[in-house]
């Protein structure tokens, strides 16, 4: 789906999987009604580009020339324009495609003349086929330009290949790109450790490297912001880009965004390590859609945001406060077809002749990499010579042909790679070697395409073992060249390809030389029959998963990620409407207002714990809440409830100094705080179940670390806020199988399950189900005449909990009140729970030394073995004066769900901070007339 500008279709898929089935038919469709994409002249040479590891990485190594690559760019638009598709969008959707480099790099040839060049990688010949987009790309040009007139003339010059520029300075090139992205970020995500000379010199220059690193994503995020227009698809490539997302929606929050990483994911271990860890995170998951080429680096992602930030790891992908970024694997291709259709050329069957000549009675292994640390090239020439000592009879028989292209040739760590190389090389040579032959041919440098086809294909086992690689698409195009010879592909399993083209490919360790060679003697000797099964296999993948087709999923998910989230919106209450909740308040003449405790009034707290466990467990006031609410409750038109989940010890300690009403315990318990507790406890309330559930809470809190559970009067909660999320989620499953298949199979319990925590609480006791009795009591207590006219609720209730909400909807008919109204009138004031004295009398003795005494435990009159507590009042006449003393009118009701956004309350409030503004305003209103 395109979104309602560009969907001409009148009638909307219902789901999420219909809409992409629907469009990936009419992209079929579509492929058919146009010219073909291959239309590109594959005759033209192209070299082998020495790609830098900070480059996309798909090690995509037969790349178009550069009349090809700027021509494919231009044509994102150039077909019909103005011409109509019969059956889909009549115009095409612009897509503003964002990477650190361009694919031209611009070299200056005098004042106003610039020469463009190929600077290319797999993703750009991956882009190259998004015929249906009006594609721009935007990029740095890889040349500083100080002056403003060499700047006017480049970006006319790259804009007639649809390229826009982000001009960076030499400074900030390595700061930016030579320092932080190229040090820091590539080698981590490459599970590199940083040399140990150099740490202290990195730590050092971090914090400037990351400020030259958001100011570089500010730069290009300006850049997009200065083309965009209303409806464009923002596509960012790259850990080069990571801070880009959150730049761009602070501009607009409505634009589409999308960011896709071509490297590894680490896992969440290693991704912790990095200082500026949470906030490159949280950039990326601004995003509408992210992307990965495995199911692995999306699930490290995810893991990172779980157990980094806290937040709600999802099979869609990462939820927090309700807002979801999608986050899936889409594996990136290659564009089969041009090397297909190569391999019937004939300078190319030219190539393929002389290389059968050449190597004429002996076995050819291939090897096409970067000459890049992550590559495992050294790993790869020892297991040949581990293959070589243990199978004299190959000696003479097999070649290995390694083609090593130099990369980052000033890095010195890359110089002492390349030496190591050469002195295996020599090493082994020399050992096995003769005259006439030598076992391995290594070349430092680049084939061009038609050269490589023709290798591809005449390769009888090619050979790739990556230390750790984001897809590593040479493996594709060996695939692809071998519809005649049918080789052998060996491929490391820390290669992304490896999830792809695993079951075809023998997988391997590169690290574990000796299976490496054993794997290759098993390649050399495998029979006919097996090796055509393993190559249809991968051929089939190959063909299918196309690098055009990756692209156009990738934008079509990204499309329809935004309808789902429009959908979803519709369904999320609006953020509270300040001003309109003042006015009424201040004209009003009888005003309740309810509040929660935690999460409401008490101040924000890091989520993992780190710096606030303590705070969090002992729930203390915001400090810049007090005051304003002091004055709230100091008004004589105004009443205040504050209505929690906690214990009264913690309402105690809290609010004594405050002239409000109190509710502990979902309301069971409630007192003036110038009177004393009584509660509201309906008939026959049975806690027998209490102390077989402790002992379960006891176990799970010794076994989850930084876990704790509270035992209340009518319900226990076990709380891992602070525990590892995964670790506490598998806790707390367990815990939910055992307690339902033993303590509390028969029991009458409610079980309420937070974001991480799970409460087990008596039958009906909810905070909306005490509201009746509540309002009962203070209307009686304050003596009210006139009608409540004004009602605001506001809190971080669970979803058991929200009927508190729907009790005072002002619509509701009078005449048949809400269930819980009317079940609460059948339970208040008649008489409280009898409890055993064997095992619960124990626990009522203890609970009472956590508190004080309330007015109706000193009415408790001992009978025998059974204590019986007596309501403090039994008239029944006011069962139902809480409801009865609403007038609400309709628009003086404001429920508001703080922090959360799927709710059945009215509005929305951010955080706590939002709810001390509201009261700041309350008290600032002028007083009704």
């Amino acid at each position: 789906m395109r979104g309602n500008k560009y969907d001409s279709s009148p009638v909307t898929p219902r789901t999420r999987l219909e809409r992409l089935l629907r469009e990936r038919e009419l992209r079929k469709s579509s492929r058919f009604s146009q010219p073909s994409a291959e239309a590109t002249d594959v005759n033209r040479e192209a070299e082998l580009p020495a790609n830098d590891p900070c480059s996309a990485e798909g090690d995509h190594l037969g790349l178009p020339n550069e009349e090809e690559l700027l021509e494919g760019v231009a044509a994102a638009s150039a077909f019909a324009d103005g011409c109509q598709r019969q059956d889909v969008r009549p115009t095409k959707q612009r897509l503003l495609v964002v990477t650190n480099r361009l694919p031209v790099s611009a070299t200056r040839r005098g004042e106003g003349l610039w020469q463009l060049e190929m600077s290319v990688g797999g993703l750009v010949t991956a882009l190259l086929g998004l015929k249906e987009f009006d594609a721009r790309w935007i990029g740095w040009a890889g040349v500083n330009v100080p002056d403003d007139v060499g700047r006017k003339t480049l970006t006319n010059a790259l804009a007639q290949k649809r390229c826009i520029p982000v001009f960076l300075d030499e400074a900030m090139v390595h700061q930016y790109y030579n320092g932080y992205c190229n040090n820091i970020l590539w080698p981590l995500f490459h599970y590199l450790p940083l040399p140990q000379e150099d740490r202290l010199a990195t730590t050092r220059s971090f914090q400037s490297q990351f400020d030259a690193y958001k100011k570089a994503n500010q730069m290009f995020a300006e850049v997009v912001n200065q083309h965009y227009e209303e409806g464009d698809v923002v596509w960012c490539h790259d850990y080069h880009l990571m801070f880009l997302p959150k730049c761009l929606k602070e501009y607009n929050k409505n634009m589409k965004v999308g960011w896709f990483l071509h490297t590894p994911f680490p896992s969440s271990e290693i991704h912790r390590t990095l200082p500026s860890r949470s906030e490159l995170l949280r950039s990326v998951l601004v995003a509408d859609l992210v992307g990965f080429h495995t199911y692995d680096y999306a699930r490290h992602f995810v893991s990172a945001c779980t157990r980094i930030l806290g937040l709600e790891g999802t099979p869609e992908g990462v939820e927090d406060q309700g807002k979801l970024t999608r986050v899936a694997a889409f594996p990136i291709g290659i564009d089969s077809e041009r090397f297909i259709r190569a391999l019937e050329l004939p300078q190319v069957k030219d190539h393929m002749k002389e290389l059968k000549q050449r190597f004429a009675g002996r076995k050819v292994m291939l090897g096409v990499d970067r000459l890049d640390m992550i590559k495992g090239i050294p790993q790869k020439i020892l297991a040949f010579e581990k293959f070589l000592e243990e199978n004299p009879h190959w000696r003479d028989r097999v070649v290995l042909l390694q083609i090593a292209v130099p990369t980052r040739t000033d890095v010195p760590e890359y110089q002492k790679l390349t030496s190591q190389v050469h002195e295996i090389v020599g090493r082994i040579n020399g050992r096995f070697g003769t005259l006439t032959a030598v076992p391995i041919h290594h070349l430092d440098r680049s084939l061009d395409f038609h050269a490589l086809c023709a290798l591809y294909a005449v390769t009888d086992v090619a050979l790739v073992t990556s230390l750790r690689d984001g897809m590593n698409l040479v493996s594709y195009e060996f695939v692809a060249c071998q519809a005649s010879k049918k080789g052998v592909l060996i491929l490391s399993e820390f290669a992304g390809a490896a999830q792809s083209l695993g079951a075809g490919a023998i997988l391997v360790n590169p690290w574990n030389i000796t299976e490496v060679a054993s794997s290759i003697s098993y390649a050399l000797d495998m029979p006919a029959d097996e090796r055509e099964k393993r190559h249809q296999h991968n051929f089939k993948h190959v063909t299918t998963h196309t690098s055009q087709e990756w692209a156009a999923t990738f934008v079509s998910e990204l499309n329809d990620t935004i309808v789902e989230a429009q959908l979803r919106t519709r369904q999320v209450p609006p953020l509270l409407p300040m001003k309109d909740a003042v006015d009424c308040y201040s004209k009003s003449n009888n005003r309740l207002l309810i509040l929660g405790f935690n999460s409401t009034l008490t101040e924000s707290v890091d989520a993992l714990g780190r710096n606030g466990q303590l705070k969090e467990i002992e729930l203390k006031l915001h400090p810049d809440i007090k005051e304003p609410l002091k004055k709230l409750c100091d008004d004589p038109k105004t009443t205040i409830v504050v209505l929690s989940g906690s214990d009264r010890t913690v309402l105690d300690d809290n609010f004594n100094d405050y002239n409000m009403w109190l509710a502990a315990e979902n309301g069971i318990f409630l007192r003036p705080t110038m009177g004393e507790w009584m509660t509201t406890m309906p008939e026959n309330l049975y806690m027998d179940w209490v102390e077989s559930v402790k002992h379960v809470f006891e176990y799970f809190t010794e076994r989850t670390p930084r876990s704790h559970f509270e035992l209340r009067e009518t319900s226990l909660v076990w709380n891992y806020k602070y525990s590892d999320v995964e670790f506490g989620r598998i806790q707390a499953r367990d815990m939910l199988q055992h307690l339902w298949t033993g303590p509390i199979s028969n029991a009458s319990v409610d079980v309420v399950q937070g974001s991480r925590s799970v409460e087990v609480r008596a039958v009906g006791v909810t905070k909306g189900a005490a509201i009746d009795r509540i309002l009962g009591e203070i209307v009686r207590y304050k003596g009210m005449k006139s009608p409540i006219d004004y009602v605001l609720s506001v809190g971080d209730f669970l979803t058991k909990d929200e009927d508190v909400y729907t009790f005072f909807e002002p619509e509701l008919p009078s005449e048949s009140p809400p269930a819980a109204r009317g079940m609460l009138a059948n339970l208040v004031r008649t008489s409280v729970p009898k409890i055993s004295a064997s095992k619960s009398v124990s626990k009522s003795s203890r609970l009472k030394k956590q508190r004080s005494m309330s007015t109706l435990e000193k009415r408790a009159i001992s009978h025998g073995n059974e204590i019986v507590l007596q309501p403090v009042m039994q008239d029944r006449k006011s069962m139902r004066e809480g409801s009865s003393v609403l007038d609400l009118k309709g628009d003086n009701y404001f429920s508001c769900a703080v922090g959360r956004k799927r709710s059945n309350a009215r509005y929305l409030l951010g955080s706590a901070n939002d709810v001390v503004t509201l009261l700041k305003e309350l008290v600032q209103c002028p007083p009704s007339s």
